[in-house]
């Protein structure tokens, strides 16, 4: 499927996730792992996760238990100096402005805020 890992790729990733089996029988880590990607490459809530991944609830909680533990830092800087410093990574996001949002009358340039320290203006 489109946000699943390769075979490759989850063998890379397999070694760095933390393995503590507690009493119940847990929902297989690459299952939750392909799961989690899929809610962060889609932009859906978890509610619409679909059921293939597992319970929504178990791979929320893992998401965030890895992000305390640091597991998301260590993946990345481990696939990262795996390769060339010229390589680099882009995060960016677009979102529009309503169309009423875009502009105030009689007023020719209307800055829309600040994100992330960066300025956005229109001008029309």
């Amino acid at each position: 499927m489109r946000y699943e890992l390769s075979d490759y790729e989850w063998t890379a990733i397999k070694p760095m996730l933390p393995n503590k089996p507690r009493g119940v029988r847990r929902v297989n880590d690459r299952r939750v792992l392909n799961g989690i990607f899929w809610i962060l490459r889609s932009g859906a809530p978890w509610r619409d996760l679909p059921e293939t991944y597992g319970p929504r609830t178990t791979c929320y909680n893992r998401f965030v238990r890895w992000r305390r533990a640091g597991v998301w830092d260590q993946i990345m800087n481990a696939l990262a100096a795996g390769h060339d410093a010229a390589v680099k990574m882009i995060d960016t996001s677009v979102v529009r402005v309503h169309q009423h949002g875009a502009c105030i009358a009689d007023n020719n340039h209307q800055d829309m805020g600040r994100s992330r320290g960066v300025s956005f203006g229109l001008q029309y």
